[in-house]
């Protein structure tokens, strides 16, 4: 019986470097944007670089990003607009001038070329206010958060979709976004990142999509195959029902990207459309990769993918699973330079890179990140944020972070946080214990040899003295103060505590990382 993303929701809330020339940016409260040509497909057909070179404004409502649109000399005046603070249906409102085509119910990006927009300060939420492109070329969009966008119910916007694009477009980047919903169709929701009638040369990297019933298209039907050119890489796709994406016609790259809980369907090839599938991680999940749902087949060629805990449906008329046993039906080549980290290591790259308020940071390329350095700097001073972004100690480790996949407990917990919060990748979450002391643990059902750690503090935080502790048998490995990266040791053990003895305020830990050296 088919169960709604919705109803998983309480579940889900329980539980190489790139191509071509790297994106740029400092942590989040001091973020500026890229200058650089893009990554993927974003890069051919002349690159892209949208507002780089141009003014720098910031922007705190829709209004304003409208307004910022419509200020310009000329529709392709190069612009970066630094949006900081929640963007609503309350604070958005059509502007009118000869360089912007806007609408109240929505971001509109529509017949304009050289825009970026990138979240900076505390971040940027475009709260039920999807972002919409049309008939524009050279778009960089950056370290955004776009939620729970409706096509039926209240308020509607932009279709459903967060970001959708439409009607020939060319050379969009999107790039350490967060896209979420809170549910499928019967919820009210559509598209997480759809493309159709005829948009072309667009990258989707270090992205998080999570908590809906469709990820996202290429192509809107059958005949709409013009569609092409796509690259989806170091993105992390969560609880997602279908669709992602689905490909009708054109070619996509998809690479070193982190499935988790596809619970009907995945990359979705389907009416002549051609997938290059390499170094992926699919966990937990079903059909991963195929032709679904039509006679029309799609083909691919596959790579270094792994496969924890997929299942595959039988095959029928309208449904070609690629597995259990993946197998190449065509060859895709790219016209861009590319490094693929080990499918393997793919949770914990992604995990340390994707989404927005992770600092922009980006794989090596050799199984670990590194946070890039921007070429200029912001244009505008920062409006007032935190006074630090989560932190790590004095070098990131390498390797695999081991937390990602495994359990954790602790002593107690405050209100609004959560254990599971220090392991799921994601610097915008934290736990705290409920007081000025407590202990958080990372536990694993097998002896794990672990000989460093990296707590990464959330903004505020005040950790004092600790200890680490071997969960099973109580011994102390090391002690200290304050956060950062710890060594000690390697020690074979099935349970690791970080121990709390003492703070100055109230502790933050929102990533207990483990690793092996």
């Amino acid at each position: 019986m088919k169960r709604s993303v919705a109803l998983r929701l309480s579940a889900v809330a329980g539980v190489a470097g790139v191509a071509g020339a790297i994106a740029f940016g400092l942590p989040q409260h001091d973020a500026s944007a890229a200058t650089s040509p893009a990554t993927g497909f974003a890069s051919a057909n002349g690159g892209t670089t949208g507002g780089a070179n141009g003014t720098t404004v910031r922007a705190t409502t829709g209004t304003e990003i409208h307004a910022a649109l419509c200020n310009r000399a000329a529709t392709d005046t190069p612009i970066t607009i630094e949006v900081q603070g929640t963007i609503n249906h309350g604070n958005t409102t059509k502007v009118s001038g000869d360089s912007c085509n806007t609408a109240a119910d929505r971001i509109e990006l529509k017949g304009i070329s050289n825009v970026t927009i990138v979240g900076v300060g505390s971040g940027a939420v475009f709260d039920q206010l999807g972002i919409h492109i049309r008939d524009s070329r050279n778009i960089v969009i950056q370290n955004v958060t776009v939620k729970n966008v409706k096509k039926s119910g209240s308020p509607l916007s932009n279709g459903g979709d967060a970001i959708g694009m439409e009607s020939t477009v060319r050379n969009v980047w999107v790039d350490h976004v967060t896209l979420e919903a809170s549910g499928g169709e019967s919820e009210g929701f559509d598209g997480l990142f759809d493309m159709k009638d005829d948009v072309q040369y667009v990258t989707l990297s270090y992205s998080i999509l999570r908590n809906s019933g469709r990820g996202g298209l290429v192509g809107s039907s059958e005949t709409d195959t013009g569609n092409s050119f796509i690259t989806y890489h170091h993105n992390k796709y969560e609880n997602i029902d279908s669709r992602t994406p689905l490909l009708r016609g054109g070619v996509a790259h998809i690479y070193n990207n982190h499935y988790v809980r596809l619970n009907e369907s995945g990359i979705n090839s389907r009416a002549g459309a051609k997938a290059k599938v390499d170094n992926n991680y699919f966990e937990d999940s079903k059909d991963v990769l195929g032709t679904f749902y039509t006679d029309a087949a799609g083909y691919w060629q596959v790579s270094g993918n792994v496969l924890d805990n997929v299942t595959w449906s039988s095959p029928g008329t309208d449904n070609k699973p690629a597995g259990p046993n993946l197998t190449s039906t065509t060859t895709v080549s790219v016209p861009y330079s590319f490094s693929l980290d080990n499918g393997a290591c793919v949770p914990s790259v992604v995990a340390q890179t994707a989404g927005a308020g992770t600092g922009l940071r980006v794989s090596t390329g050799t199984c670990s990140a590194a946070t890039s350095t921007p070429t200029t700097p912001p244009t505008t001073a920062p409006t007032a944020g935190p006074t630090s972004s989560p932190t790590a100690g004095p070098s990131q480790p390498a390797g695999t972070n081991l937390s990602i996949g495994a359990g954790t407990d602790g002593s107690s917990k405050a209100s609004g946080t959560s254990y599971g919060n220090v392991r799921d990748g994601n610097l915008n979450t934290f736990w705290s214990p409920n007081g000025a002391t407590g202990d958080i643990s990372i536990k694993w059902g097998s002896a794990t040899t672990v000989s460093k750690i990296n707590i990464r503090e959330a903004a505020g935080s005040a950790i004092g003295a600790y200890q680490v502790v071997n969960g099973a048998t109580g011994a102390v490995l090391k002690s200290g103060t304050g956060g950062g990266v710890i060594s000690f040791p390697a020690t074979s053990l099935t349970k690791l505590t970080f121990k709390i003895t003492s703070s100055t305020g109230t502790p933050k830990i929102a990533e207990f990382e483990t690793y092996a050296s």
